[in-house]
Parts: structure tokens; sequence; C-alpha cells
């Protein structure tokens, strides 16, 4: 039994030991940090909205390979293509001081990535065959081309829980800007998908569905070209009014001008073969639209890091 000085001793300690144990507490738990920065977000928009060019990029140098045009150029150019996106991917999810990457630490869009990873898994050793090899089967062609729009679908789904985050915090003062680097970086995807889906038409696969994407492909295109320049309402694009980079913008379109024809060509229903010299016109002028637009994508995100353009 107890007595009452005994009591009134364990009434004293308790209170101090609750004490110590909330300041220890308090003391041992993380601070977390505000978020990415505008300017870091601006990067992450970049880069993972790169990553759906990417897998466009690698399944057009494949189709490429197929048809034995500039076979050692493009699988070399498809090894780069293809190490660069896994590199970006692990570098989206731990950071990559290299591509001034910070990790991600949303929990859904860590979800996401696992997705991604998953796809990523069964498409990787698919590419690495086709480098190593060399050479392109039928069957490899049928499995890319069947393969690679799964893995662009998730990554498109990844930019914009990305473009989501940064609307609502690191670039919230102006989310319009969120919405134009992820829309601005599209096209550079847009530009290689087109492509891809232009020489699985030329090769023969699946020519009739390749014929109606090619069409939905480049007029998505051309409309954000010019609602990134104007503006669109149903895309959300408040147009552009720097100087510097309409100026970009306007180079784009000229070269689109040139390029869009032969487009066009392979998604006519009434064209039923794709002559060797329209295949190197497409496969020699989709890249230097890609680098143009990753230009214009460049100055926006300097723009969110409030730099000079």
């Amino acid at each position: 039994m107890y007595s009452t000085n005994s009591r009134s001793r364990h009434l004293i300690v308790l209170p101090a030991i609750l004490l110590v144990s909330l300041f220890v507490f308090f003391d041992a738990a993380p601070v977390f940090a505000d978020g990415p920065t505008a300017a870091e977000y601006g990067v992450v928009l970049n880069l993972s909205g790169k990553q759906r060019m990417l897998t466009q990029k690698m399944s057009k140098e494949i189709v490429l390979i197929a048809m034995g045009h500039e076979t050692a150029a493009n699988v070399k150019n498809l090894q780069a293509t293809a190490g660069l996106f896994d590199k970006t991917l692990k570098g989206l999810r731990n950071g990559d001081a290299d591509l001034n990457l910070v990790p991600t630490t949303s929990s859904r869009i860590i979800r996401q990535l696992d997705k991604i990873d998953t796809i990523w898994a069964e498409f990787q050793p698919v590419v690495q065959t086709i480098i190593d090899q060399g050479s392109v089967s039928q069957d490899q062609v049928a499995t890319v081309a069947a393969k690679n729009l799964p893995l662009l679908k998730q990554m498109n789904k990844c930019v914009k829980l990305y473009e989501k985050d940064a609307s609502k915090s690191g670039m919230s003062s102006d989310p319009g800007l969120a919405v134009t680097i992820n829309l601005s970086g599209k096209q550079r995807m847009l530009t290689q998908k087109m492509s891809k889906e232009f020489f699985l038409i030329a090769y023969g696969h699946d020519v009739e569905n390749n014929k109606l994407n090619l069409q939905e492909t480049y007029t998505l295109f051309d409309r954000t070209l010019k609602g990134l320049l104007d503006g669109d309402v149903s895309l959300d694009l408040p147009g552009t009014t720097d100087t510097t980079i309409r100026a970009q913008l306007t180079k784009v379109s000229g070269m689109w001008t040139s390029f869009q024809p032969s487009i066009a060509f392979g998604a006519d229903p009434a064209t039923t073969t794709i002559g060797s010299d329209k295949v190197s016109t497409v496969a020699s002028g989709n890249v230097p639209l890609l680098k143009n637009m990753n230009k214009a994508v460049k100055m926006y995100e300097k723009k969110a890091a409030g730099g000079a353009l």
C-alpha cells in the first residue's frame, strides 16, 4: 500500500517524464521542407516531360533500324536515348545532381513512378536486344509498336501530377506557366510520335491505324504551337508575350510549315506507298524540329527560375 508521500512523488515524476518524452519526440521529429522551388519545378516538369519524348524517339529509332535506314547511326542513337530515359527515370525518384533533379517526395507521384518502372522493366530488355543485335525483326517492331504507348501514357500521367503539384506549390503565383511548360514539352514528344507513326506506315505495320494516329498527332502539334504563341482556352494556354520566346516559337513554326506536307502525305488515306525520298525527308527533318522545340522549353524553364532569357 502506497503512502500519501509516495503518491505525491509519483505525481511529480510522471509529468516530468512526459515533458522529457515530448521534448525528445519533437526534437527528433524531421523538419520538412516547403517543397521544390519554382526553379526546381521547372527542371522537373521539363525533364519528366522530356521522358515522354524519349519513349517515342526510341520507338522511332527502332523502326528506322528495321527499315535499314542509317542503321549504325540509329543503333548508336537508340543506345543514347534509352540510357538517358533510364537515368532520368531514376533521377526523378531519387534526385540527380547531373540533371539538376531533386528527389520526389510525393507519395502519389512515387506510386506513378512505380508503374512506369514496371513497364520499363518489360520494354528495356527488348530495346537492349536490338542494340546488341544491331537489327530489328518484324516481331520486335510489333512488340515495340504495342508496348511504347503504355509507357508513354503512364509517363504523361506522371507529368500531369507534377504539373498539378507545381501549380499549387512552387508555381502557385503563375500556374499558367506550369501548363505551358508541360504542353511545350509535350510538343517535343509529338515531333517524335508523328515521325514514328510515319515510319510505321512506310514499314507497312498496322497502316490504317497509324494513318489515323498520325493525323491526330500532327493536328495536335499544329494546334498547340498556335496556342503557345497566341493562347488556347481549351488547352489552358495563356499564350506568350515574351519577345524572345515568341521569336523561338516563330522559328519552330517556320520549320513546321516545311515539315508538315511530308507528314500529311503519310497520313493521307490515298497514299499507298512511301518512297525512300520521303523517308529521308522525315528522318532528317524531325530532329531539327525537336531541337528547336526543346530550346523553347528551356526558355520557359528559365522563366520559371526567374532568370534572363
